[in-house]
């Protein structure tokens, strides 16, 4: 078992060389019913032809092999220390985080200390600033304790501000959290004395996806963002500005078709959580409950829950007639949404057909024959 986990962490740090293509070699391993170890041992004409592999792709993975020595020495002394080395294949491995970033993301290994079985649990994360106000540590504490009592743990990135509130919280109701690290596992020594006794008695699970020995840094701090978002069932958003790791890490989960929980700022507030809700994000208040308000995408204005019902039936009415781009609908009916809110609210309904084509069109099932066979023709 050490001798795979070597070969695994040597194509896991192949440098420059994308998830995604590391994460197809994989798959096409296991399909073969070939291991890693078989890998490195193939010819350069096996990696070109059967792997698409580049010349200057090879020359990366020859590297890596040189350095089998070195990493035979890592997996001992990790394991020796009580760490868990998880390749992508291991049924230990995160499954929602599988999920969440599929072959194109998911790291193919991941390393931890801690009770594996957190793993395997329903999760959230509450993200936001690090200098976050009041109003947001509060809905912090709130979301966490709702976790804790609902047994789903909280996955934290361990900075100051929302983050170190939502584990703090956490440990605070007798729940559990994941500490997404910004650095290799194995420099995490300060935060392993502290958190010793939740550590051992299962409460808190430590895991990295870097370089077991490499120190923090701001690059390594933005690439752990997608990893905490990816653990999480739900995401929870307390305070965002319109930059940095919140919001980039927000909107590619919005892109992604992910439902973001956002936290509705009071008036006088200067964030861009209105802003992430325009776009997609769901309103929650203090206590993390959906709002009975949306935020219009172009005035920024107040839409309340009726007036946004009667869009919907609007929407609804309109369809019956033929088959419409979202553009279409939003010129005809003078509503103020996005192409993109019309889309994904018709794509929601089961009693609308998404009629494929460029632009996309959508119906209502409730049209006459001759009218729906029209539009597949």
């Amino acid at each position: 078992m050490n001798k795979e986990l070597t070969y695994w962490l040597a194509l896991a740090h192949v440098p420059k060389i994308k998830t995604k293509k590391k994460n197809e070699i994989i798959v096409r391993l296991f399909e073969q019913g070939k291991s890693i170890i078989d890998f490195f041992e193939f010819e350069k004409s096996t990696w070109e032809k059967e792997y698409e592999i580049t010349e200057t792709e090879v020359e990366l993975f020859l590297d890596a092999k040189k350095e089998l020595s070195n990493y035979a020495f890592m997996v001992e002394d990790l394991l020796e220390q009580g760490y868990n080395i998880l390749p992508i294949t291991s049924q230990d491995y995160s499954p929602t985080l599988k999920k969440n970033l599929g072959r194109t993301y998911a790291p193919p290994v991941i390393y931890t200390k801690g009770n594996l079985q957190i793993l395997k649990e329903k999760s959230i994360a509450i993200v936001g600033s690090r200098k976050a106000n009041d109003n947001s540590l509060e809905f912090t504490d709130n979301i966490a304790k709702n976790a804790s009592t609902d047994y789903k743990v909280v996955v934290s990135g361990f900075a100051k501000g929302v983050d170190k509130q939502a584990l703090d919280s956490a440990l605070k109701y007798k729940g559990q959290s994941i500490i997404v690290l910004p650095q290799g596992i194995a420099t995490f020594q300060s935060g392993f004395k502290k958190y010793y006794k939740q550590i051992i008695e299962g409460d808190v699970l430590v895991l990295s996806t870097f370089y077991p020995k490499a120190p923090w840094s701001v690059q390594l701090a933005m690439a752990r963002n997608p990893i905490i978002y990816g653990l999480a069932s739900e995401i929870y958003v307390a305070e965002s500005s319109e930059k940095g790791g919140t919001w980039s890490g927000v909107m590619d989960g919005l892109r992604k078709g992910r439902t973001i929980y956002v936290r509705k700022p009071n008036p006088r507030e200067k964030n861009a959580n209105n802003i992430l809700i325009s776009k997609g994000g769901k309103a929650v208040d203090i206590v993390g409950n959906l709002t009975t308000y949306e935020i219009n995408e172009d005035s920024k204005s107040i839409v309340s829950e009726s007036d946004l019902n009667n869009i919907e039936e609007k929407i609804i009415e309109f369809l019956k007639t033929g088959a419409f781009p979202a553009k279409k609908i939003i010129d005809t009916l003078k509503i103020d949404w996005s192409s993109r809110k019309v889309s994904n609210f018709l794509k929601s309904r089961q009693d609308i057909l998404t009629v494929k084509g460029k632009p996309l069109k959508f119906a209502h099932k409730n049209r006459s024959i001759q009218t729906q066979k029209s539009l597949f023709d």
